[in-house]
């Protein structure tokens, strides 16, 4: 590990281990908003949707004429892959139609694994010191904390690759183990919107830690995982980000990460689990609404637990009352989960609005749950292509999004871009600008101004208000 510590070292940063956390990603200098305090290209990677194998594109794709498993988009990507996919493509080949149907992508990313590590073994990729096996050796597998049911389901999966590849000198167990830290260490590799495209192993990356409140942000350009800083991160800062979606009471957060990546987060938000701050937060985000429309208090269970009291107002909610506005719910979201094609996505919109209708009348104005639903009717609208009724909603969404994300978050700075590009595509020239800047202002920092993503936004915002200077001088006149 000496070798990755000098290479941190140019980079401005240490890795120190911290009790109860083990090791951990220290900044050596001050770092500021918007500053990549380390980027890396992933150990493996794979796509877990039908993409390109090199750069993760949908155009132009041709599926390998040998394996029939792995798709390119052209020469270039496919030339770029050819070492590993040329071990991989002879190793699927071997299998029978069934057998390769059943490789998933947490398969391939295994297969990929152990090829790069016997290529850079034989000398005929290289190694570096932030891109070896090493790396992927010290990370934590958590073994001993995973169910038994969880173990048999790394065993079965070990027993397929070890079937694949044939390779008398690796065993089940070391596959397994693997398995487990991919479970803990892996990240979703997204593009510029955060939409998922694949899944990719990033051992100097898996360094840094999780808190609920990070200061800093993964985000990816193209397959580079790039951590940048959301604030002034002083010199021997530990550097943080979030690994799951933070928009939740601590007890859905904790579970989340109980779950995933089997520990307890003692960040400074769960840490006021319980106290009166945290207790108003959670009952706003996943509780119940007051009976009384015009209060916005929150409610808490009664003491005898039949029903819910309004901690602003005190009118009580009747806990029947609720438990049957929560029934049709879940009916209803029964109804609008099931397939759907284009002729009957319209019926599909209509349910999630009466989802919507109910949750206004159980819910709090600011409830998570609400939010997705207004988010999915908001997705669905612009698939139709329903610009305006889709504003009214992106817009329905942005004072939640203000209130569970940080100043500086890029879901809050991807809301603001969707609706400045619904105001300039519906001609409200000045709105747009308004909600364009907005987006600028956060996604220069966790996005960075160089990425074509960001380029195009400023391109955008830089049209819009062209446009609104001609609009205001055409009144003038």
């Amino acid at each position: 590990m000496e070798e990755l510590h000098k290479a941190l070292k140019d980079r401005d940063l240490t890795v120190s281990t911290v009790h109860g956390k083990g090791r951990s990603l220290v900044t050596a200098r001050d770092f500021y908003p918007g500053d990549v305090i380390i980027n890396q290209e992933p150990y493996v990677c794979v796509s877990t949707h039908k993409r390109c194998d090199g750069c993760f594109r949908t155009t132009n794709l041709s599926k390998c004429s040998r394996c029939h498993v792995v798709w390119y988009c052209g020469t270039s990507c496919q030339k770029s892959e050819w070492r590993l996919h040329r071990l991989e493509c002879e190793a699927l080949s071997r299998l029978d139609d069934r057998k390769r149907k059943s490789v998933t992508p947490s398969i391939r990313l295994m297969l990929k694994l152990y090829l790069r590590r016997k290529l850079q073994d034989e000398k005929i990729i290289p190694s570096t010191a932030m891109d070896n096996y090493k790396l992927v050796e010290a990370l934590v597998a958590h073994m001993s904390d995973i169910t038994e049911e969880q173990l048999v389901l790394y065993a079965q999966m070990a027993n397929l690759v070890h079937l694949i590849l044939q390779w008398p000198e690796i065993n089940i167990k070391e596959i397994a183990e693997i398995f487990s830290k991919f479970a803990c260490n892996a990240h979703t590799i997204c593009d510029s919107e955060l939409r998922p495209l694949g899944t990719g192993l990033y051992p100097v990356v898996s360094i840094i830690n999780h808190s609920c409140l990070p200061n800093s942000v993964l985000v990816f350009e193209g397959r580079i995982a790039s951590v940048r800083a959301l604030q002034q991160l002083p010199k021997g800062t530990e550097v943080l980000i979030s690994y799951i979606e933070t928009a939740g009471s601590t007890v859905t957060r904790q579970k989340a990460l109980k779950e995933q990546y089997l520990f307890t987060c003692v960040c400074p938000l769960c840490s006021k689990v319980g106290q009166y701050d945290d207790v108003r937060k959670n009952a706003i985000l996943e509780g119940y609404r007051c009976k009384n429309e015009t209060c916005d208090g929150f409610l808490l269970r009664t003491t005898d637990g039949q029903a819910f009291q309004c901690q602003e107002c005190g009118l009580i909610r009747d806990k029947e009352e609720i438990k049957k506005i929560a029934t049709e719910i879940k009916l209803l979201s029964e109804e609008a989960s099931k397939p759907s094609s284009s002729a009957n996505f319209q019926e599909a919109i209509s349910i999630y609005k009466m989802i919507e209708k109910l949750q206004t009348k159980l819910y709090h104005p600011f409830s998570i749950n609400l939010m997705q639903t207004r988010e999915t009717i908001l997705k669905s609208l612009m698939k139709l292509e329903h610009w305006r009724e889709a504003l009214a909603y992106c817009k329905l969404t942005i004072p939640i999004y203000q209130r569970v994300y940080p100043a500086v978050h890029p879901l809050l700075g991807l809301q603001y871009y969707t609706c400045g590009k619904l105001e300039w595509y519906l001609e409200d020239t000045e709105e747009a600008v308004i909600s364009l800047t907005k987006a600028v202002d956060i996604l220069r920092i966790t996005h960075g101004t160089n990425t074509p993503f960001v380029k195009e936004l400023l391109t955008m915002l830089e049209e819009a208000r062209a446009e609104l200077t001609y609009k205001s001088s055409s009144k003038e006149e």
